[in-house]
């Protein structure tokens, strides 16, 4: 499969663009929103999903993995297909489409055409607290990894929760390493 693309654009309508890759001219599907940082003979680098179909190789182009992954998730929802997925991406970025879904604004999601009420439902239903923004990701500390992986060397959440909160109250600024050690020492005694 097609995982990414890097070429010059050589043609642009709306929903697709026309990529050369080394003499290649691909096909792909865009979302509305990347049509503004594309034009012809831009070197354009793209995350590419391939959709195979009895009757057809489809594919879909995003500037980041966020994107891209963001399709895919759509994709896995019943009565999804990657046209809706697409219409979904060109209306709301995959952060703001996160937000909705995790704030149950079937509404905001209805407002994208294609988008009925019942599909915007499913899709809160399916992926609400799936979509995981990258704040969320990229707000674990130190002592977050710490007690991640103290339960994950066998020891019961509250038990680590304690044992970190302890060194915790100790003030110091300890390193992940440091931190885990110190722990383990606590939940041996």
């Amino acid at each position: 499969m097609i995982g990414h693309l890097e070429g010059q654009v050589r043609e642009l309508q709306p929903g697709v663009l026309l990529l050369d890759v080394g003499g290649v001219g691909y096909e792909v599907h865009v979302p509305l929103s990347l049509l503004p940082r594309a034009a012809r003979g831009v070197a354009l680098g793209l995350f590419v999903h391939t959709h195979v179909r009895e009757d057809a190789l489809t594919l879909f182009g995003f500037l980041t993995v966020r994107e891209r992954d963001t399709f895919r998730a759509l994709l896995a929802v019943a009565g999804v297909g990657p046209r809706t997925a697409l219409a979904l991406l060109s209306g709301l970025e995959p952060d703001e489409l996160a937000a909705a879904i995790d704030a149950e604004q079937w509404r905001r999601l209805a407002a994208i055409p294609g988008i009925g009420r019942r599909t915007a439902e499913r899709i809160i239903v399916e992926l609400k607290g799936k979509l995981a923004r990258p704040e969320r990701a990229e707000a674990a500390s130190p002592r977050a990894d710490a007690i991640s992986a103290l339960v994950n060397l066998g020891y019961p959440r509250r038990a680590a929760e304690e044992a970190i909160g302890e060194l915790a109250r100790g003030g110091e600024g300890l390193e992940l390493g440091e931190l885990i050690r110190q722990a383990l020492r606590r939940l041996v005694r």
